[in-house]
């Protein structure tokens, strides 16, 4: 046999003189926040009450209701509609919209308090955003809103910024896919084609800050120097389509990138690629970004590892050339300049020995497994 599904029952709504209600000693609401009670005053004011009161009749000592009714919930609302009487806006025997507990109730005053307190939910701030454009969009000003809502002119600029972000990325927010201050970094420009591109490049990042966000869409252009560049070679970007700013008057070491959204494809695609690689070395995990944030390898520990050791072949030929660098050097120390084919000899030299010193490093088994690697444009080191 089913079993009957018990029906609740909604308590009464009534208006209700206000000098019949008096403020309940049950309100758990101690701390002021929020509206202070005049802006809550001159809110009801300006659009009436919104909300009705929570209230319970007042009982005397044999337990007969005494007409007057106490307010657990609605203490703020209460206070301002105190203040608009005290102040002759507000006839005292004007009629409040009232939800009635029944007297004797098993759910307590308390409880009603902290129920209307506790299960409030903040309006979102798209949803803000979405109001603020509307009313903007109805003829209010932005001061106008300001005052209506009791929040300073800076913060409507602020929601009303977002009327310069791709729809996309604000679906992107709402489902919680970023944060507030990262969508706030993108209203920093109006193209919300290069909005989209940032994004999907920041995506597949670790270092999501609103300054990168913020840096990347004010950068029009790069320098030939700047690391990525370097990272990802000028043959490379031109290849992809990438435009190149040069200075014919001056050195302009290398010129300047034009195109930073194809040179940041290009860097993550290539960090990815070196990131497969380093995969491949067995470590547990590896990480791959355009920069990594400061202290991100805080808490982690770099691990010690080992060259690869030189061959007795290349132990030899590592000594000749050092005893040939060092009988070049004794034999020119008083020559005011070298023979070019000296010194390209002396350049061949160095190149060799810096071959020989800067071997592949080694890490122990055991550290790779547990271990991982950071890679961006910047440096690679293993955590």
């Amino acid at each position: 046999m089913a079993t009957a599904i018990q029906k609740i029952s909604l308590s009464s709504s009534r208006d209700i003189p206000f000098h019949k209600l008096v403020l309940s000693q049950s309100n758990v609401r101690r701390v002021k926040s929020g509206l202070s009670i005049e802006e809550l005053a001159r809110d009801i004011e300006r659009r009436g009450l919104l909300q009705s009161l929570n209230v319970r009749p007042v009982l005397d000592d044999t337990g007969t209701e005494t007409g007057l009714f106490e307010v657990p919930a609605g203490g703020r609302r209460f206070r301002a509609l105190e203040l608009l009487v005290k102040q002759k806006k507000l006839n005292k025997t004007a009629p409040v919209p009232c939800v009635v507990r029944e007297a004797g109730s098993a759910i307590l005053a308390e409880d009603d308090s902290l129920a209307e307190n506790v299960q409030r939910v903040a309006l979102h701030p798209l949803d803000q955003f979405r109001a603020f454009r509307d009313m903007l969009e109805k003829g209010m000003s932005e001061e106008e809103i300001a005052a209506a809502f009791f929040v300073p002119v800076s913060v409507v600029k602020q929601r009303l910024r977002l009327m310069t972000v791709s729809e996309n990325l604000l679906e992107v927010y709402e489902q919680d896919g970023m944060r507030l201050e990262q969508l706030m970094a993108f209203s920093i420009s109006d193209d919300t084609a290069r909005q989209e591109q940032v994004w999907e490049i920041i995506a597949q990042s670790q270092n999501r800050e609103p300054y990168v966000i913020r840096r990347m869409l004010t950068e029009k252009t790069v320098r030939a120097s700047d690391a990525r560049a370097r990272f990802v070679g000028l043959d490379a970007y031109v290849v992809a389509g990438g435009h190149v700013m040069r200075d014919l008057f001056e050195a302009d070491d290398g010129g300047w990138l034009q195109d930073p959204a194809i040179l940041d494809r290009l860097v993550m695609e290539k960090l990815h690629a070196a990131a497969e690689q380093v995969r491949t070395e067995g470590w547990k995990w590896v990480e791959t970004d355009l920069s990594f944030p400061w202290g991100h390898t805080r808490h982690l520990v770099e691990i010690d590892n080992t060259p690869v050791p030189l061959s007795e072949e290349e132990t030899t030929r590592l000594e000749a050339l050092r005893i040939e660098q060092e009988a070049i050097e004794a034999e020119y120390a008083q020559a005011d300049e070298l023979p070019d084919e000296v010194d390209s000899r002396l350049g061949e030299i160095e190149q060799a020995i810096e071959a020989f010193e800067t071997r592949p490093a080694i890490f122990d088994p055991g550290d790779v497994v547990r271990a991982g690697a950071f890679v961006s444009s910047i440096a690679t080191a293993p955590s």
